[in-house]
């Protein structure tokens, strides 16, 4: 016999002994009578053998059942299957990369695992609220287009964002992830926030026991700890030079985590050139920016002369405004949870569907 147990019984009978026997809020046909050892079961009195009185509660349980008229006790409870809607968001765009705002659900067609799907629901996302998770890279390779990021994330913020509809966090990353302001609805508090992103102090630098740029672990983290939870439509923007140093997570527990959020990663490749012409490695972080968006349905986007911060900010903005929501309920019950791949096209010639290629069904 397991001591806990043990203790919570004596316990249990010390309260007994203390206040009484527990009254029981029973039927009036099923009540616990005052003489010991005897049950009332309507207008009939049970006299109970002895061994039955030092346990008259599972005898009073089962008189009760006894007294149940034999029709009820002899339905049989229905159980229905718990309904699992796999939701993906689309963005369609035409040959010239013109977000189609007016497809209907007989438009689009789904594959799961090459399996045609019914769509059972469909919805433009227009004005459905959204959560986002600001995500932006304070290592001291961002040190020097730090304030424009700062300036652009305000200009974003305060576009994109409707109060009491939409949710945003701020996080920053360098020796570790920071989570600088959580899932609010205030631009204010999200203002302020952003007032305190900002590169490593020297004190930082020199308590240093890890790498310089946890990408993976905050995109990990953010996907699992806060997303996670969220329902309806998510995506993290990213503002990196796309570089990790240090973290524990892959690039594929990233993307994985992701994934199972059901979160798009929107990335922003913006780089300090002048940094990477000294140090090598600058060159890697288009190819796994490039990555985590395309498997997660979200979107690239890199900061250069022709294209500014600014401008990919409105892009994304628009891009969110834009999706699509369609639903179905597989036609495959989940026996074991796998991932499942995803193909979603629309009938429509010369359109293109961005979404991501698979979901993580769970049993």
């Amino acid at each position: 016999m397991k001591r806990g147990g043990r203790i919570s019984r004596i316990r249990a009978r010390t309260a007994r002994r203390r206040h009484g026997p527990r009254e029981w809020n029973l039927a009036p046909h099923c009540r616990k009578p005052q003489a010991v050892g005897r049950l009332a079961i309507g207008l009939q009195v049970v006299n109970l053998p002895h061994k039955t009185r030092t346990n008259w509660r599972t005898a009073l349980l089962l008189a009760c059942l006894a007294a149940l008229p034999a029709a009820a006790q002899e339905e049989q409870p229905t159980f229905k299957a718990e309904v699992k809607v796999v939701n993906v968001l689309a963005t369609v765009r035409d040959k010239r990369g013109a977000f189609i705002r007016d497809l209907d659900k007989d438009d689009f067609s789904i594959l799961e695992n090459g399996r045609p799907q019914t769509i059972r629901y469909f919805s433009r996302q227009t004005d459905l609220p959204l959560t986002l998770g600001l995500m932006i890279d304070t290592s001291l390779s961002q040190k020097r287009v730090m304030e424009a990021e700062r300036i652009a994330s305000y200009s974003f913020l305060e576009h994109v964002l409707r109060e009491k509809k939409d949710q945003v966090f701020i996080m920053q990353f360098d020796l570790s992830p920071i989570l600088r302001q959580e899932l609010t609805s205030s631009f204010l508090k999200l203002s302020e926030a952003l007032q305190r992103v900002d590169v490593p102090s020297i004190n930082d630098l020199q308590s240093q026991t890890g790498g310089g740029t946890m990408l993976y672990d905050a995109l990990w983290k953010a996907s699992k700890e806060i997303m996670h939870p969220q329902t309806g439509r998510k995506a993290l923007i990213v503002l990196t030079d796309g570089v990790d140093t240090g973290s524990e997570a892959t690039i594929a527990d990233a993307i994985e985590a992701a994934q199972r959020a059901d979160t798009l990663i929107y990335s922003i490749l913006f780089s300090d050139e002048g940094y990477y012409g000294i140090f090598s490695g600058g060159a890697d972080g288009r190819a796994v920016l490039m990555r985590m968006s395309r498997e997660t349905g979200g979107g690239f986007f890199e900061v250069s002369r022709k294209q500014s911060l600014e401008n990919i900010f409105a892009q994304i903005q628009e891009e969110l405004r834009s999706q699509y929501s369609i639903g179905y309920e597989s036609d495959q019950p989940v026996s074991i949870s796998e991932w499942r791949k995803l193909q979603v096209s629309t009938h429509r010639k010369g359109l293109t569907v961005q979404t991501r290629g698979r979901y993580w069904a769970q049993r």
